[in-house]
């Protein structure tokens, strides 16, 4: 399957992304201070990307970590259980946290990782998701939200279907 017959439609152009992600970045500056020592997580591998250009637009002094967490594996649909594959190594206690994820479905891996975060010592922890696709509701929700997503398999700009088509610019459905 090459790149261009498995790409539907593009969904969210490389300028639209990046103009997006300019104005979380200002907004999450407005939200912290000096005083929160912010530390900005990344969920791996899926946020790598968006949480690059985030974490240079973000505007207050902040550290940067990441951790591993898996649901989906080599499959379209989620598993349903989460499991930590890489815990940050960042002494989290009475830090603030921003958690960076690629997308949100279910939620069902925020309700994992924000306990766990918060059980390590973090003063807060708030979630910033590129993507919400938003098919349930009472789970954990995100604080910021780049794009309100379709529901179809997305990929580009850092997700992924079985490791493949992550280095697009843009985020397009197969």
């Amino acid at each position: 399957m090459t790149t261009d017959s498995a790409i539907q439609d593009v969904v969210f152009s490389e300028e639209a992304i990046h103009e997006r992600v300019r104005e979380l970045g200002r907004e999450i500056s407005s939200a912290y201070s000096a005083e929160d020592r912010l530390v900005v997580i990344g969920v791996l591998k899926g946020s790598f990307l968006f949480m690059a250009d985030l974490v240079r637009v973000i505007e207050i002094p902040h550290g940067i970590d990441f951790l591993m967490a898996s649901s989906y594996g080599d499959s379209m649909v989620s598993r349903g259980e989460v499991a930590l594959l890489h815990d940050p190594k960042t002494d989290l206690e009475g830090r603030a946290v921003l958690l960076v994820e690629d997308i949100v479905d279910t939620g069902t891996t925020l309700s994992v990782l924000l306990p766990h975060l918060e059980e390590r010592g973090a003063s807060r922890v708030d979630v910033v998701a590129l993507l919400h696709k938003r098919l349930t509701s009472g789970l954990v929700e995100p604080r910021w939200v780049g794009f309100d997503a379709p529901n179809s398999f997305l990929v580009g700009y850092g997700l992924d279907h079985a490791e493949t088509f992550r280095h697009l610019p843009y985020i397009a459905s197969l």
